[in-house]
């Protein structure tokens, strides 16, 4: 059916047609949907051919499955800080797309599974990050020529959800001891450095004697998650719990079982070591926000506590201003004594004395 001169439609897709340098007509997709990227194919190729040059021919791309993208894509992102949580996501993606083929992803397919996970339970964060992946991927299939620029802008056109990352959960002085007591042998001090240095649990895993200085009293983290090294002081009880752990010869890591192996993880007798404090609604890391909302009750600056964990703006540090209203008071207060020369306290005595 013809629409246009030298362009007509075959199904959806747009084709072109035009005089080659031997004067026989050519036929080709524009392999689009877009007339006017057909157009501008059409044009391109008449303005070859009256430059004498010969069209170059597009690229026939095979029709790959998602599982052949996740094949390459996990051997490129070994390169990566984060490659054992990219690849257990990418394994969750593999039973949902695997045999699906690249071409058929679109904004409709991505926005229903994105619902799927929200109706199964899912946070949006958790969502978010499967997105993410997979909006990597198509960019490294199109990379890669394993599939065209039209799946990818369907797939990045699809938003990510909003997250609420306005939990706070963090325990007492009395319920931090509580856990404490409550944790097995080779759990307590994995707690104790992680209440006492806000430290990420991959980050204490991995710690390694040689990142430890106890004669300094410090611990440098050269590569952490946001990529910058980060020194956070002994304090001590660290220093004491450190002290008290056995050093295996051969193992460089600090915090190890009997046999000089680190742990992969602890969620379990994390968890049993919670119930027995009863504890509930509890994770890990919220150890890490017990850190800082304990050091925020405490008086110390945001900036000091933005630094101790690690982070590269104050955005993600602001969560926990609100647990330190007195600040706010403290800085009129000081305001007052800079531009008087009574201090607070003793206004407040004589206001007393002149009724």
């Amino acid at each position: 059916m013809a629409n246009h001169k030298g362009l007509y439609k075959r199904g959806n897709v747009w084709w072109i047609r035009y005089a080659g340098l031997d004067g026989r007509t050519r036929f080709e997709s524009s392999r689009s949907t877009s007339f006017k990227a057909a157009q501008a194919l059409l044009i391109q190729r008449k303005k070859d051919i009256q430059e004498g040059k010969a069209p170059i021919p597009i690229k026939r791309i095979a029709n790959h499955t998602f599982r052949e993208l996740a094949e390459q894509y996990i051997q490129w992102a070994q390169r990566q800080k984060a490659f054992k949580k990219k690849k257990a996501v990418i394994g969750l993606l593999l039973e949902v797309f695997g045999n699906t083929p690249l071409r058929h992803f679109n904004t409709r397919l991505l926005e229903e599974y994105q619902s799927k996970l929200l109706s199964d339970g899912k946070a949006p964060a958790t969502a978010n990050r499967r997105l993410a992946t997979i909006k990597h991927m198509f960019t490294k299939a199109v990379d890669w020529e394993m599939v065209e620029d039209e799946p990818l802008k369907k797939v990045r056109r699809v938003k990510l959800l909003t997250e609420n990352n306005r939990r706070l959960r963090y325990l007492s002085k009395e319920e931090t001891q509580a856990l404490v007591n409550a944790c097995q042998k080779h759990l307590r001090p994995i707690v104790v450095c992680a209440v006492n240095t806000g430290m990420r649990k991959g980050e204490i895993l991995s710690l390694r004697w040689d990142m430890v200085d106890l004669r300094h009293g410090f611990i440098l983290l050269s590569v952490t998650k946001n990529g910058e090294r980060r020194e956070i002081p002994i304090n001590r009880t660290l220093r004491e719990a450190l002290q008290g752990l056995v050093r295996h010869i051969d193992s460089p890591y600090v915090f190890t079982n009997d046999k000089g192996q680190r742990f992969d993880n602890v969620v379990r007798s994390f968890k049993s070591a919670c119930k027995r404090a009863g504890i509930t609604d509890f994770k890990f890391h919220d150890l890490r926000h017990t850190f800082a909302s304990q050091l925020v009750m405490a008086g110390i600056d945001i900036t000091t506590i933005k630094e101790l964990l690690g982070h590269k703006t104050l955005t993600m540090t602001l969560r926990y201003a609100h647990l330190a209203p007195s600040h706010k008071v403290k800085a009129v207060e000081m305001l007052e004594n800079a531009l008087t020369d009574q201090p607070t306290i003793q206004k407040l005595y004589n206001l007393g004395d002149s009724k």
